[in-house]
């Protein structure tokens, strides 16, 4: 029983290294998702503010048509939809909750193009071209947006974009410190068989190689942890929030998984080679403290 306590130690060691690196991994796969699905959710939001253009009511189809044509092939356009004054007229008296033509005796409503914007279009510069374009046509009567809701829109991706950036490069630096202190941890306890090794005449190499190794196993096994974990909380995110399964990218979650098993060999590898390189070079009798 007691021959096998060294052994059982070292397995005990190995997979608390896994487990560390695995949980810090899994926190960094989750910055990842929420950098990933807030560019998403923000260009979503911006392509569903889009503006509107009233025609006025001598409007000929012809005109209409070349119109609709013109905005639908522009690259800011991302949809274009045609409300005629009756489709409009349903949807208020839908919303008012009474026949408002009636009362009046006729439709003040004028037909108009409902137009979503590309993201990258939503903006008030972009828009301000796009009106005064438009306006030169004589059959438009306005276009309509929301200048504040966009600015404020624009305005809060930016600031939020800038927390992300920060919070995930001091996210990085602390799990590169925490998988380098718990691997330099576990190889702590070999220092004395690496000076020994090095004492005899192996070279530095020989005996940096199978602990990089190691590393790189510990890192490959933490990743597919992390990224199991990952699709998991994933699943479960969409059960309660169903629209959250729109967004997902199959392929930027591909490569999100990939990154974060390549991320666990790179830091896991690199520590490993570090730590080695640390007690190889310290004296003997610092190998005490």
């Amino acid at each position: 029983m007691l021959s096998n306590s060294p052994t059982q130690k070292l397995k005990t060691s190995s997979f608390t290294v896994v487990i560390s690196l695995a949980l810090v991994l899994f926190m960094l796969g989750l910055l990842g998702l929420v950098v990933i699905n807030a560019k998403k959710l923000s260009n979503h939001i911006k392509e569903n503010i889009g503006f509107q253009i009233v025609l006025k009511d001598t409007t000929t189809q012809a005109e209409l048509d070349i119109l609709k044509q013109e905005v639908s092939s522009s690259a800011f356009t991302k949809k274009v939809d045609y409300i005629s004054k009756e489709e409009a007229a349903k949807k208020l008296q839908k919303d008012l909750g009474e026949d408002f033509i009636t009362f009046l005796g006729y439709n003040p409503l004028l037909s108009a193009l409902d137009v979503k914007l590309n993201s990258d279009y939503a903006n008030i510069d972009s828009l301000a071209g796009f009106e005064k374009q438009i306006m030169q046509k004589h059959f438009v009567k306005e276009v309509i947006y929301h200048k504040d809701m966009i600015k404020q829109v624009n305005d809060n991706a930016k600031v939020i974009s800038i927390y992300i950036l920060i919070f995930s490069g001091l996210l990085l630096v602390v799990a590169i410190a925490l998988i380098n202190n718990t691997i330099r941890l576990s190889i702590y306890a070999k220092r004395f068989i690496i000076r020994t090794m090095y004492l005899v005449g192996a070279t530095q190499g020989f005996i940096r190689l199978p602990f990089i190794m190691k590393g790189i196993r510990q890192g490959i096994i933490a990743g597919l942890m992390a990224g199991f974990l990952l699709a998991g909380f994933l699943v479960l995110s969409t059960r309660y929030i169903p629209d959250l399964l729109q967004l997902q990218d199959p392929n930027l979650l591909v490569a999100l998984f990939g990154s974060i098993v390549a991320l666990g060999v790179l830091i896991s590898g690199l520590s490993a080679a570090l730590s080695v390189r640390l007690y190889l070079r310290l004296k003997t009798d610092d190998l005490y403290f």
